[in-house]
């Protein structure tokens, strides 16, 4: 059984040979500098022999033109600037921090409508024609969507949080205008993408939901965004797109009947400092594949911790249960190669 087969059959509920080896979310840059310097060689997933995994087939949803990057000033430990999403803000020169945001694109539905000239799906710089040729000899699971691009997420990265949660009061119209033009922008793109290879998931990020639960109500988000993910579900059932899936950070529990209402099949990366357990989300959704869940900071700590963690998930590895083992999200430079050799080695004995 090769790795897209594995991958779909588990998706389906069909039975494998074992569970998959691929983790979605990456180590830092920072991370995979100290593994190399603590003994690892090459890449890291050739190192642990992952596999091939969800490859994101290489098409531009983003801005065309994209922003010129700008250096605005800079300062001892931190730098102003606005990147190619023309958000200005301010990072530090040094490492990889969240940044603080100071001034987003969209205002208002006049700074909207400028942004969309930069958001035309007939643009040919979106959709190499070689995509049969790059892809043809690859058994990797083919996606479409990844991270910045959502319906929530977008707009978040276009308005900043606070003003769109506001605007869902004071600008519905242009939260539907915006939300229902993305959906359509995208699957004007996916049209493209179909014409030459078969995809197998859709993805959207959305990170739309912090440590209390879900930034907008139930009430918003059938309203706003799930007749945009039916759309998107009914254009994947007409291509035999199998997998639907939805990143967002956080707890996650009151958006999972949500999404599954609109045809999401997948979510991630259910972090556990925001108390989500995936054995009770595999116990009430039998029919989500879930992606994820195992607490990185048992990582960085100690053998018995790792084990402490797997035994707390080892439930998820019985037979039909549809589950992808990983890392509830990226994999931080404190953890150490040993200790992520230790956490491979008894993973892959429950594989």
């Amino acid at each position: 059984m090769n790795n897209r087969e594995r991958i779909l059959s588990l998706f389906e509920g069909k039975p494998i040979d074992r569970k998959p080896l691929f983790f979605y979310f990456t180590p830092w840059d920072e991370t995979i500098d100290r593994w190399h310097k603590e003994g690892m060689t090459g890449d890291w997933r050739e190192y642990f022999g992952f596999d091939t995994g969800i490859q994101v087939v290489d098409i531009d949803l983003g801005y065309l033109p994209k922003f010129p990057y700008e250096e605005i000033e800079i300062r001892e430990h931190t730098k102003i600037f606005r990147d190619e999403r023309g958000i200005l803000q301010e990072g530090m020169i040094d490492g990889s921090t969240i940044p603080k945001y100071l001034e987003y694109p969209v205002k208002d539905r006049e700074s909207w409508l400028e942004l969309k000239k930069r958001l035309d799906p007939d643009d040919p710089r979106r959709v190499p024609q070689d995509l049969a040729e790059r892809y043809q000899n690859t058994d990797a699971v083919l996606q479409l969507g990844t991270y910045p691009y959502g319906l929530f997420g977008t707009l978040r990265d276009m308005m900043g949080a606070e003003e769109l949660l506001v605007s869902f009061y004071t600008q519905p119209d242009l939260i539907h205008e915006m939300m229902d033009y993305l959906t359509d922008f995208w699957i004007r793109i996916y049209e493209k993408v179909t014409e030459q290879i078969q995809i197998d998931a859709i993805h959207i990020w959305e990170d739309m939901s912090g440590k209390t639960g879900s930034l907008i109500s139930p009430a918003m988000i059938k309203e706003f965004m799930l007749p945009n993910y039916q759309k998107i579900r009914n254009f994947a059932d007409t291509h035999q797109i199998r997998i639907f899936s939805v990143d967002t950070d956080g707890d996650c529990s009151q958006l999972i009947p949500l999404f599954m209402s609109a045809g999401v099949n997948c979510m991630f990366p259910f972090e556990v400092q925001a108390g989500c357990d995936v054995n009770r989300f595999a116990e009430e959704y039998p029919d989500l594949c879930i992606m994820g869940g195992i607490n990185k900071q048992a990582l960085w700590k100690d053998p018995a911790a790792i084990d402490a963690e797997l035994e707390r998930v080892s439930g998820m590895f019985r037979p039909g249960i549809r589950y992808i083992p990983a890392p509830d999200h990226l994999i931080p430079p404190e953890v150490s190669f040993d200790n992520f050799c230790y956490f491979i080695k008894k993973l892959k004995e429950m594989l």
